[in-house]
This record gives C-alpha cells, sequence and structure tokens, in this order.
C-alpha cells in the first residue's frame, strides 16, 4: 500500500502520479465512449422496430381546393376585342354617320356638308320621334379641337367636336350642319368655309349623349371654300396658313381650335 501512495523509482514522484493521472484519464474516457455507443445503437434497434411494427404514421397528401369557376379561356393581358370604341357602351359603334356623306360629290366638291364628310363616335343616332328628352340648357360641355396640328399639302383637315354631359339623364341633342355649325376663317378673320353653307342634308342629326359621358361628333373638311345659300364660292382650294376653327351652338360657348395647312 506505501508503494501506491508513494511511487518508488528512481525518477522523482511527481513524474508518477502524473503518469497516474494520464491513465485514469484515459481510462475514464473509454468508458464514456462505451457507454456513448451502447445508447446509441439502442436507440436506432428502438426506431427500427417501431417502423417494422408499423407505429409510425404513413404521410398523408392533403388535396387543394376543388376549382370552382370556370376554365380561362381569354389570351393573356385581358384586353376587349369587342371593338367597343368607348363613350356610350350600349350603344351602336359609329351611329351618327352621316348617310350622305358616301355619296356622289356635290357642287363646289363638298363631300356632305358643304365640303365635309360629318359623323359620332360613341354616341348612336335616334329618330327625330324619339321619346329620350332632348339635353337640357348647360347639361352638355363642348369641346372643339383638330385633329392635327397642322395638314401636309392633300390631306384633309379633320376636326371634332366633343360633347361631355354632366347631368345624370341620357338625352339627345342635334349636331346637324345647321344645329352645331363649324367654321373656318383665316388669319385675316376673313370665313372661307361653314357647314351650314350647303351640306348635302341639312336636316338634323340627333345623337345618343349617355348620361356622365361624352361622344365625338366628327368632320371632314375638303379644304374647298363654300358659299352660302349653295352659291357658287371663289374657285379652288384654299392656300396654305394658319387658319381658325370655331363652332357655333345656341346658348353654348365654344372656345376655338387653330390649325395650319402646309405649303406642297
Amino acid at each position: 500500500m506505501g508503494s501506491l501512495r508513494n511511487p518508488i523509482g528512481p525518477l522523482p514522484s511527481s513524474i508518477y502520479w502524473r503518469r497516474r493521472a494520464v491513465a485514469a484519464s484515459l481510462i475514464a474516457l473509454l468508458a464514456l465512449l462505451i457507454a456513448w455507443a451502447l445508447s446509441s445503437g439502442g436507440g436506432k434497434g428502438n426506431e427500427h422496430d417501431d417502423s417494422a411494427n408499423g407505429s409510425t404514421p404513413a404521410p398523408s397528401i392533403t388535396p387543394g381546393p376543388a376549382q370552382s369557376g370556370p376554365a380561362i379561356s381569354e389570351q393573356p393581358g385581358g384586353r376587349d376585342e369587342s371593338g367597343d370604341t368607348g363613350g356610350d357602351t350600349g350603344s351602336g359603334a359609329t351611329g351618327g354617320t352621316d348617310a350622305g356623306s358616301s355619296a356622289d360629290p356635290g357642287k363646289n366638291g363638298d363631300t356632305g356638308t358643304g365640303g365635309a364628310s360629318s359623323g359620332g363616335t360613341g354616341g348612336q343616332q335616334v329618330p327625330a320621334g324619339s321619346s329620350l328628352p332632348d339635353c337640357a340648357p348647360g347639361a352638355l360641355k363642348f369641346t372643339l379641337r383638330s385633329l392635327k396640328v397642322s395638314y401636309e399639302s392633300g390631306v384633309k383637315p379633320t376636326f371634332q367636336l366633343v360633347a361631355a354631359n354632366s347631368s345624370a339623364t341620357t338625352c339627345k341633342a342635334d349636331f346637324g350642319p345647321k344645329a352645331a355649325v363649324l367654321k373656318v376663317a383665316d388669319d385675316k378673320d376673313d370665313e372661307v368655309w361653314s357647314s351650314k353653307d350647303c351640306p348635302r342634308t341639312a336636316g338634323s342629326l340627333l345623337l345618343r349623349v349617355p348620361a356622365g359621358a361624352s361622344i365625338t361628333h366628327t368632320v371632314e373638311w375638303d379644304r374647298r371654300r363654300s358659299a352660302p345659300e349653295c352659291a357658287t364660292p371663289p374657285a379652288g382650294a384654299v392656300p396654305p396658313g394658319t387658319y381658325l376653327l370655331e363652332a357655333e351652338i345656341p346658348g353654348v360657348t365654344v372656345l376655338p381650335a387653330s390649325f395650319r395647312l402646309e405649303k406642297d
């Protein structure tokens, strides 16, 4: 027992104590490794047995919600290809087109309304005896514009009269050549053309104006002069220059618009 407490040898006793400490540490570490190996092997064996016995439930797949709506049949983008031009969604596409605009040219080369052809876009033409009420004074706001700022030689100027209905009532308005008169004057304020001078169809052109919407009345000018009561105007087309487009509608003030006719 004394040799265990007090190591005997040629070396100092501290060296023998260090060797004993290292040996004891190795034995303890080995015992821990053996215990860990036994516990790990037992756990895997249990899992294997559980799986073999069918104790672990098989995974299940939950189906997604059934599709209740119809299959998508339109192409991406969602653009409406119905050909609707806007404005009155319940009317014909160009119901206000002048029936005489495609007839043979009239006097001085006019094409239906004293040198112009006209039509309504987005507004449906209605008969004179329609039960649709007339648009009340002040219900319509008019805007006059030229489709282009300048027109090259040979290009017919196109004018647009836009009527916006600010009321809550759908009504009808007269866009005939004598009710909604369009005029063109030169830079000297001399009138060179008017829609009421010699129209092919001088009657009314009643167009339906939907509540809270707008319609566009289009007029094309053939660049020829006109004269009142279908008198013979000066021959030839008007010269290049700046011109003023004006609209005369009873009880309404419409701001004019300007445009240019370019040289050859």
